[in-house]
This record gives C-alpha cells, structure tokens and sequence, in this order.
C-alpha cells in the first residue's frame, strides 16, 4: 500500500494550487520560446549567472551583474554561489539518488571562502539539523503527486530556515530549489531564474521564511504563494534573456 504523500495537503492552503499553476503557467511560456530552439545552452548559462548573483544578494551581498561578468567580484559569498551554481548541472541526476552527498557538496563550493575546511559540506551537530535534513531527503527521494513548484519551495523553506551549516545557507538551500525544479521537471534545463523572482518580489524574506519555519497554515500558505509568484517572476526574467539573445542575433 502506497503511504499518503507528506505534502499533498499544502494544496488545500488558501491560493497556494492556484499560484503553483499560475508558476508552472509562466515555466511552461518560457519554455515555448523560439530562442530556446537554437541557443537553450546561452540561456541556461545565463540563467545560473543571474541566478548566482541573485542568491548572493539574497543572503546579503547584492553586487551589479556587470562586475560579475568582468570577474571583478571578490565577495566571499558571491564566489561561492558562483562555484555552486556553475556546478549545479551534473548533480541534477544524484539529488533524487543522495541528497544529503549534494548538499555536502553545495556547501563545500558556495562556503569555500567563508568556513573552515572541517566544516566545508558538514551539518552543524544538532539534533534537530539531522532529523530535519534527513525527514527532507525523503522527501526528495521519494515519488510524490505534488507539483514541484511546492516541493521546491519547502526544499528552500525548509533548508533556509534550518540553516544547517551556519554559513552560505541561503545560496545552498536556492541552489536546492533550482535542483528540485529541474529533477521534478518544472524546468529541466533551468532557463527560469527564480532566484530573481525571490529577490524583485519586494516581499519580506525573513518575515515569510519565519511563518514558514513556525509551520502554520498561514504561514505556510504565505511562503507557497510567495514562492510560487517568485518563480513567475523568474520565468519572466528567462523571458528577457531570451529576448536579449534574439535581439543580438537578429540581421542588421
């Protein structure tokens, strides 16, 4: 007998089914567009460039796109989010396998310069990171009726909130959606740029992520809805890039 799935009654919170298919509905108009047809890797790159400059900014370093792409950024943190999110495509196929080895290594490569090398990849020891890291990856690997706009969500409410390894949190648990969504096929060649949606929503992070963490259903249903408008944004902000790109290669 097949068990209920953990997750099914996020859906029933108020405006979260609605904002999770108004997100896959925004995905799947990105997804249609002619660019992608031609140069889907341009845009996938672009989308983990943005992206990792997004999740620094997320977690409190907010530089221009410009200095990214000219390597003039030395940041710790934005480093960090860069080596991760550059890395991001070969653990696409391991996250569902061994969650636990891919967050390792995300924080091994976004915390580099931040952390101590015994520390690199390593949960701090509290009872409560291991039973919540191990309850998540469960959840990742197991099949579940849920759209992954939601599972993505509580992947990054869930790893945000914890802050399991005391440092470069924010980028590994963003990273962690971003992988979610690919491996649950949101958006499997990551074209999409959530992490952009988290950062222009205007909306308070902490505020959000502090409702999602006291586990009410209010709480709850504000980070999903949230989220979900979020990864709207990011199809949208996928949407420009591929605009960009049609725009330079047009004649003339």
């Amino acid at each position: 007998m097949v068990g209920r799935d953990p997750l099914a009654g996020l859906l029933g919170l108020d405006g979260v089914a609605e904002a999770a298919d108004d997100a896959r509905h925004a995905v799947d108009r990105l997804l249609a567009h002619r660019v992608l047809r031609r140069q889907l890797p341009a845009v996938a790159a672009e989308s983990a460039l943005r992206g990792a400059r997004a999740a620094a900014a997320i977690s409190g370093v907010d530089i221009p796109l410009a200095d990214l792409r000219s390597s003039r950024a030395h940041d710790p943190v934005v480093r960090g989010a860069v080596r991760a999110y550059t890395a991001l495509g070969p653990m696409v196929a391991t996250w569902t396998r061994a969650p636990g080895q891919v967050l390792a290594r995300l924080h091994a490569l976004a915390a580099a310069d931040l952390a101590s090398s015994d520390e690199l990849g390593r949960p701090q020891p509290r009872l409560d990171v291991g039973q919540r890291l191990s309850g998540l990856s469960q959840l990742v690997s197991e099949a579940t009726g849920t759209p992954g706009v939601i599972l993505a969500g509580v992947v990054h409410g869930e790893l945000s909130g914890l802050a399991a390894f005391g440092s470069a949190d924010r980028v590994v648990a963003l990273a962690a959606a971003r992988l979610t969504m690919r491996s649950r096929g949101l958006d499997t060649n990551a074209v999409s740029v959530p992490e952009v949606g988290v950062l222009e929503s205007g909306a308070d992070y902490s505020a959000l992520l502090a409702g999602f963490v006291a586990g009410t259903h209010e709480g709850l249903g504000a980070w999903l809805r949230w989220w979900s408008e979020a990864v709207a944004l990011g199809a949208t902000e996928g949407l420009a890039i591929c605009e960009a790109l049609a725009r330079e290669a047009a004649p003339g």
